[in-house]
């Protein structure tokens, strides 16, 4: 991942929307500029697989909205990023606006590559936990592993690593099957 710094600007929105539309993910954290090239297709067919599941029984069944990549994310006027996944559950609805979606969802998830690793486990993770968002899971597809992450007292915290099904903390009952994502 590329990032193209100026010192004297900090990026915001307004600036945001005029990146090109290049094929590449761009995102601002904290003001700066990242740039990543687009995913491979084993970690969109990761993607499309929990997005059918987290979809399928969150949207379906009216407990929320489930958006996949590319979304915008504004999290703080210097911090809109692209996640691969965002869950909104019912009482989060009103963060989403025709273009965006402003403040912390439910959940995040966000799927590994070689050119995302480092600040998906970083940079995100701490971007996440500073804006409050609840659950962030983050997908290693070629190790076949989610580190689930969730909000206690302002901190996350790693939940054991899941072996066999995943649940998102705000719906218990929703399980998906990891035999079925890889």
């Amino acid at each position: 991942m590329t990032v193209a710094k100026r010192p004297e600007l900090k990026f915001r929105y307004e600036h945001y929307v005029l990146f090109p539309n290049d094929g590449n993910r761009h995102e601002i954290i904290d003001g700066d500029h990242y740039m990543s090239p687009a995913p491979s297709t084993y970690h969109q067919t990761v993607s499309k697989r929990l997005q059918y599941f987290l979809y399928s029984t969150i949207e379906l069944t009216g407990l929320g909205t489930v958006f996949n990549a590319p979304v915008d994310l504004q999290l703080g006027p210097f911090d809109i990023v692209q996640p691969d996944l965002v869950v909104l559950l019912k009482a989060s609805k009103a963060r989403i606006t025709p273009s965006k979606i402003i403040g912390p969802p439910d959940l995040v998830v966000e799927i590994l590559s070689p050119s995302t690793a480092e600040n998906d486990l970083t940079l995100k993770r701490h971007l996440y936990e500073r804006e409050k968002i609840g659950e962030y899971w983050i997908v290693d597809p070629l190790e076949h592993r989610i580190l689930q992450l969730r909000l206690a007292e302002g901190n996350y915290s790693e939940l054991p690593k899941v072996e066999k099904e995943i649940s998102l903390q705000a719906l218990p009952e929703l399980r998906i099957s990891l035999d079925r994502i890889w």
